[in-house]
């Protein structure tokens, strides 16, 4: 494998660019109360969820990844794409002590419940959402999005506008609970999006030619339920979707979860996982998880 391919790009480079992605209508740009002022990662939220950003994207680096584990990205280099899986899984299982969490910090006698949260490490948060978005790994993640990238969610389990409102603590007391007791969870989060962006790079899942975006599909029973921005012709609709989602590649797998499907052309940038990016963490439909923000999409019926 050429060690070029797993360069990660300069962050100066890629700010240069932001200013082209700031133009647009106001239909294209994201909400006031849909962006924080600050994140952790090399363009504002105002940019990285814009409607620009999904038709010109660019690299979206996390701040002091790269720097804090070149040894992994070291290893990388030297590894056989098919090994690559395992290499980064052996990584994180001895850089957060996950198979020996008093390393961590964890002493005994703390109660079963101090125990069993040393173990909920990435692959349990991800197999968490899969069964249910709405539950304590899924307000994880959601957080997850919120602090690196700055888009705070616009629903879990019901609808988050109120940042001080009875929905919005629930949602609040779901994270820190799922974080409390756990080996630096967001740490962790923060190499699977580094390594899926990697395995994208290297063109896995395979795209020919190799293509900044990949078509998904997400089945829906009401466009109610979604926040439109406008609509068009052809049933082409601007939304702001979630600041987590689930989207299949497959139509066939999406329209099993809706009378509609939804169609997005998606920026290989905003995908934080998929299924087959660690083989048995994530099983059937296809799945993508993928970083929300303004999108265009067409709704059509099975």
């Amino acid at each position: 494998m050429k060690s070029e391919n797993m360069t990660v790009p300069d962050a100066a480079q890629t700010c240069d660019k932001s200013h082209v992605l700031c133009r647009g209508d106001d239909k294209a740009s994201l909400p006031r109360d849909a962006r924080l002022p600050i994140n952790r990662c090399n363009l504002p939220a105002v940019v990285l969820g814009s409607l620009s950003y999904q038709k010109y994207p660019i690299p979206l680096l996390l701040d002091g990844v790269a720097e804090l584990h070149r040894d992994l990205f070291d290893r990388l280099n030297a590894t056989p794409p098919e090994a690559l899986g395992a290499v980064f899984a052996d990584y994180l299982t001895v850089h957060f002590r996950l198979e020996r969490p008093e390393e961590m910090g964890l002493r005994a006698g703390f109660g079963g419940d101090r125990k069993n949260r040393a173990k909920a490490n990435y692959i349990r948060m991800i197999r968490g959402w899969s069964f249910d978005s709405d539950s304590r790994e899924g307000a994880v993640l959601k957080g997850w999005v919120e602090s690196r990238f700055g888009l705070p969610p616009r629903y879990h389990g019901q609808a988050l506008r109120d940042f001080s409102g009875e929905a919005y603590r629930r949602y609040l007391e779901m994270r820190s609970h799922g974080l409390y007791g756990t080996g630096a969870l967001e740490a962790q989060f923060d190499l699977v999006y580094a390594f899926c962006q990697l395995q994208l790079a290297l063109g896995y899942p395979p795209q020919n030619p190799p293509q900044t975006h990949l078509t998904l599909y997400r089945g829906v029973n009401r466009m109610s339920d979604h926040e439109v921005l406008s609509k068009g012709e052809g049933g082409r609709h601007i939304i702001l979707l979630n600041n987590l989602n689930s989207f299949s590649r497959s139509r066939e797998r999406a329209g099993e979860f809706g009378d509609y499907i939804m169609t997005a052309d998606i920026p290989l940038t905003k995908i934080f996982f998929h299924c087959g990016l660690l083989p048995g963490v994530l099983k059937g439909e296809d799945e993508y998880l993928v970083i929300g923000g303004v999108v265009e999409v067409t709704l059509s019926t099975l």
